[in-house]
């Protein structure tokens, strides 16, 4: 194998895959990239047995051929490189691979290709395509509620599935972690009708959501009940499911909360953010007392003494009082893209729902705590 390349394209397809690639493996051949230079490009494939990722990159072969260099090592001696170089890449048959850049020459052990694990390729029953805005939307307004604990592994995940919103089919990711609930939709693409409900794992959302930040061209998704495939520009990213069954989400969300309070979103986030400051970092306490077209938010510790602000809202039922942990509110707050938040209550112990005032798309429920 003989190949010339740009730095910066090398470079940019290396970022996407080393991510995947693990610091610490037992398996060798997982802390390395599979290179393959044929035709007019170069492929690399990294691979953490859970998440596959595949990057086709523009390259001059001299010699076509194929190898395992490790990942990370790589990575860094390109990132390195002056800009604007070329790196020349060259196997020497040795277990070895050498590169070239000017008057820098490094050179790398190999393992064998046989080795390296084939998890990308083959067909996939359900495919359809999303719009990367719309791929993006349905990520970054759910992440945040992905739970971190290991225990319960079927939250540790988005689940998409495909449902109905008053008749109209949808395209639904939902995240939780017990505390909090977030559940997006965007209209159901052509093909995605009898798609199977998934649970699309932590890290490879994480993934995906770096790769599709730089496109604006549909994604395509292929999936079977076991495995994801995302295809766009250049990558190709194949993720095992979590093997679970995702709770009855819609149990959560209450229909019948009967007092609604509509205030700014910016104006509600930055009083939060402040009356926060004195809540203790264990309990991140803060407390919403709402009247006739007004809400006040406060907060006391022993340590820090108290806040309190006051905020103009329209509500105009009983006075309440209820509690939340700040930091779950300002999450969801920072979800909310418009100017006004609509906050649909019961009582203090209940659950509350927050959504945008002027799109229905994205609601998110809130468990309130003791204050």
């Amino acid at each position: 194998m003989k190949l010339t390349i740009e730095r910066a394209a090398l470079l940019r397809s290396l970022n996407h895959v080393q991510s995947v690639v693990e610091r610490r493996n037992t398996i060798p051949i997982l802390s390395n990239v599979k290179l393959e230079a044929k035709g007019s490009g170069l492929s690399l494939n990294a691979t953490d047995m859970d998440l596959d990722i595949v990057g086709q990159v523009a390259a001059e072969v001299a010699r076509p051929g194929e190898t395992t260099a490790p990942a990370h090592t790589l990575y860094e001696i390109v990132r390195k490189l002056p800009e604007g170089s070329q790196v020349e890449i060259e196997e020497s048959g040795e277990g070895q691979i050498t590169l070239k850049s000017g008057r820098s020459k490094f050179t790398l052990a190999t393992l064998p290709v046989a080795d390296f694990p084939v998890m990308s390729g083959g067909e996939l029953p359900h495919e359809f395509q999303l719009a990367a805005e719309e791929l993006r939307s349905l990520i970054d307004r759910t992440r945040f509620a992905i739970s971190t604990e290991e225990t319960r592994y079927y939250l540790n995940g988005i689940y998409l599935h495909a449902a109905k919103s008053d008749g109209i089919p949808v395209l639904r990711a939902v995240a939780t972690d017990g505390h909090r609930l977030a559940r997006v939709e965007v209209p159901l693409p052509e093909g995605a009708e009898g798609i199977p409900g998934i649970i699309v794992p932590r890290k490879t959302v994480g993934e995906l959501r770096k790769l599709i930040d730089e496109t604006e061209k549909p994604i395509r998704i292929g999936l079977s009940d076991s495995k994801i495939r995302f295809s766009f520009e250049g990558a190709v990213l194949t993720s095992k499911l979590i093997d679970g069954t995702f709770p009855d989400y819609e149990r959560v969300i209450p229909s019948d909360n009967d007092k609604t309070i509509e205030a700014s979103c910016k104006e509600f986030a930055a009083a939060v953010d402040r009356v926060s400051a004195i809540s203790t970092e264990k309990s991140r306490a803060i407390k919403l007392a709402a009247v006739k077209g007004m809400l006040t938010l406060s907060a006391s510790s022993a340590e820090n003494g108290s806040a309190v602000e006051e905020l103009e809202a329209s509500y105009d039922g009983p006075a309440i009082e209820i509690g939340f942990n700040s930091r779950y509110l300002m999450d969801i707050l920072a979800q909310i893209e418009g100017d006004a938040v609509r906050l649909d209550l019961a009582d203090a112990a209940s659950p509350t729902v927050a959504r945008e005032v002027a799109d229905g798309s994205a609601i998110y429920v809130l468990m309130p705590m003791r204050v």
